[in-house]
């Protein structure tokens, strides 16, 4: 496929979202008619990057300045078939809301922006792009006008998009100032034949600063749990593919982040306490749409952390994956609520205690024979007892209602589809090559060791760890005391008296 056809196709999604987003805002068509052609567009948005993918993209576009790479298409797939599915599933979910329109719009115009953004290989496209994603949520995060929290939320997030565009319009201009180039590509062509200087140092920590204010990791975390007030479909959308990209811009910034050691520790550590905290705090909730939401905050630390440690192809992996997961689970909440109160009627279900002691060990081993059997060894040993660790709560047997052979079953065949397709995901040409920090790897394992450990101490005896119960509930006090320091400086116009409602 040529280098201008195969970059027109790339283009073609961005496009046609942006048709979707000028028919919606100018009331062109009907109601009805728009959100068919909504549906209709990013199917073919989703066909169209396939194309490109089945004919071996090129690997730029308009040098410094648009790049169709392996990578950003798989995520543009991924991105626009959930956008058409998610689509789908609004259409019927605001039947009889007002505003559909404005809805429809925004919609557009995010998956329009997304598309921008892992497609550009410029720093001022990237930021525009990312600027725009948070612009477009503005108005799906406030879809009920009346909804303080809601609100308070989107004032939010408003603040830390503005302040995360000032780091990475700062961090733009000390890459330009060392590299003399604000392509992307050409600066990690630079980095292979230059030493990293202090500018590019301070280039990387100013990028690794905004990617935690937009993956809104701990202390910036509390406008993603408020926005579960907005509809469910667009929870979907911003927790399969916008906190997200946050890993695809790490990704991308790879050779960037390898030459600055301290940006690299930085957000290794932020990456590991919001994945300890985030899922302590997440065995406390009762909602589940809350529940899901603090389940992203770890997600996300979790992937950050992978790239601090240079597991790049397992933090893409990771990405993809928890797209596709969290899509389905917030589309199926109201599923997950029946099958609560069917359970329920049941019996109270309680984990066997055994089996929080065995299954990291049954889990490490079904890792390690997975990994003997391909022959493939893509990650250090620690990796292997981490991923054990984390992935052992599969293999909880329950001691009533679900037969324990099912449950241990079920839960040693998700860890052998996880281990291959993080196996195989490493003969792909779609990440940056692995770059293990040897030394950071056994603190992450300890962490989630003692993690563990936690957990099931709070299952077996919950009553003598009713502190950490208490503190995990509150979200250990975080979020209350950086609202009040927002809104000290920065009161903005999100309060009930001036949204009509008298409180939630």
């Amino acid at each position: 496929m040529g280098l201008l056809l195969s970059g027109l196709l790339g283009l073609m999604p961005l496009i046609l979202m942006l048709i979707v987003a000028t028919v919606a805002t100018a009331g062109l068509i009907s109601l009805s008619r728009l959100w068919r052609l909504l549906i209709g567009l990013s199917g073919i948005s989703a066909a169209l990057i396939l194309v490109v993918l089945l004919f071996e993209p090129q690997e730029t576009l308009i040098q410094g300045w648009l790049a169709v790479t392996t990578t950003s298409l798989v995520i543009a797939l991924l991105v626009q078939m959930l956008g058409t599915v998610i689509a789908s599933f609004s259409s019927r979910y605001l039947q009889g809301e007002p505003n559909q329109d404005r809805y429809i719009a925004a919609l557009a115009l995010l998956l329009a922006a997304v598309h921008g953004l892992l497609l550009a290989d410029s720093w001022l496209l990237l930021i525009i792009a990312w600027a725009v994603i948070g612009l477009a949520l503005q108005p799906l995060l406030c879809f009920y006008t009346d909804r303080p929290f809601a609100q308070l939320a989107a004032h939010k997030k408003r603040l830390a998009d503005r302040l995360a565009s000032i780091l990475l319009l700062a961090a733009a201009l000390f890459a330009w100032q060392a590299s003399g180039t604000l392509s992307i590509s050409e600066l990690n062509t630079y980095l292979e034949l230059n030493p990293s200087s202090l500018w590019l140092q301070t280039s990387a920590v100013l990028l690794v600063l905004a990617v935690i204010l937009r993956t809104a990791l701990l202390p910036v975390h509390g406008w993603l749990v408020q926005v579960m007030e907005a509809p469910t479909p667009v929870s979907a959308l911003l927790h399969e593919g916008v906190v997200n990209l946050s890993g695809y811009v790490l990704i991308s910034f790879a050779p960037l982040l390898e030459h600055a050691t301290f940006a690299r520790w930085l957000h290794f550590a932020m990456g590991l306490v919001t994945a300890v905290m985030a899922g302590m705090v997440m065995l406390t909730r009762i909602s589940i749409k809350v529940r899901l939401a603090w389940s992203t905050l770890a997600q996300m630390g979790f992937m950050l952390m992978q790239c601090a440690l240079g597991l790049y192809t397992l933090a893409l992996l990771h990405l993809l994956g928890h797209s596709v997961y969290k899509a389905h689970a917030f589309l199926s909440a109201s599923e997950t609520v029946r099958n609560t109160g069917f359970a329920k009627l049941g019996g109270a279900t309680k984990i066997s205690t055994p089996s929080l002691w065995f299954a990291p060990l049954l889990a490490g081993l079904t890792i390690i024979s997975t990994s003997s059997v391909t022959g493939i060894h893509a990650w250090p040993w620690w990796w292997s007892m981490l991923l054990a660790v984390a992935w052992a709560p599969l293999l909880w047997l329950p001691a009533n209602s679900t037969p324990a052979w099912l449950t241990l079953l079920r839960g040693v065949g998700v860890i052998l589809l996880l281990t291959l397709a993080a196996k195989l995901l490493h003969l792909l040409p779609l990440a940056p090559e692995d770059a293990p920090n040897l030394l950071a790897g056994p603190l992450a394992l300890a962490a989630f060791i003692a993690l563990y450990v936690l957990t099931a101490m709070l299952q077996l005896t919950p009553a003598k760890l009713s502190w950490a119960r208490r503190w995990s509930y509150a979200g250990f006090y975080l979020d209350e005391q950086l609202t009040r320091l927002t809104l000290k400086f920065w009161p903005g116009d999100w309060s009930a008296s001036k949204t009509g409602s008298k409180g939630v």
